[in-house]
């Protein structure tokens, strides 16, 4: 029953945030939508890209931020939103960022959003879970040393731990993959590489 309660608490939680993913995340980078007339390249190198894989034109956001960095994100293809950074457009040339935004496309084309939402509801379950045996057994069964307090008490600690890393690995391979289809929309992985290596550099 605690496993069921804290996986519906993270996935409305975390279902909130799938869902208005796009307009949560647009706002707190405080970006602002731009036109074909205000950035045709920008518009240019996203149709093409969204040409490519076969999906809807996503909205073009552009975040004053001067850090070096883009998202792409929504709930679905139909609803997705790509935003740079001003900070990433002082940095890279044209087709470097033709990389970036291929990766970034992919990342809607693959439904990553969806799959690290429920990646983030299962770890957010497992965690509400090990916080309830930990209490469960601090405070209701600690009186009888023979009832595996301790064994309890490691789960709630380690639950959450690997939790984390399984999210954290799956983050990660996420990551490659949107790399890899990135390259094969552009037919090569070289402007995304060069675009990494001058922000690593950076």
């Amino acid at each position: 029953s605690g496993l069921t309660i804290g996986l519906v608490i993270a996935l409305v939680t975390v279902g909130g945030s799938y869902w208005f993913s796009d307009k949560l995340a647009i706002k707190s980078a405080r970006a602002v939508e731009v036109t074909a007339e205000q950035m045709p390249r920008y518009h240019a190198i996203v149709a093409d890209l969204a040409r490519r894989a076969d999906m809807p034109m996503p909205r073009l956001y552009v975040a004053p931020d001067r850090q070096p960095n883009a998202f792409a994100t929504g709930r679905s293809p139909e609803h997705a939103a790509v935003c740079v950074n001003q900070g990433i457009l002082d940095v890279l040339t044209w087709e470097e960022l033709q990389g970036v935004l291929a990766h970034e496309i992919s990342h809607v084309r693959n439904r990553d959003i969806l799959i690290s939402s429920v990646a983030a509801a299962v770890a957010m379950g497992i965690t509400f879970l090990a916080r309830m045996a930990m209490w469960g057994a601090m405070f209701g069964g600690g009186r009888n040393r023979n009832d595996g307090i301790l064994g309890t008490l490691a789960l709630a600690i380690l639950a959450p731990i690997a939790a984390m890393f399984l999210q954290s690995a799956l983050s990660r391979s996420r990551e490659y993959e949107a790399d890899r289809r990135g390259a094969q929309l552009l037919g090569t992985g070289e402007p995304l590489a060069r675009a990494l290596e001058k922000l690593d550099r950076g």
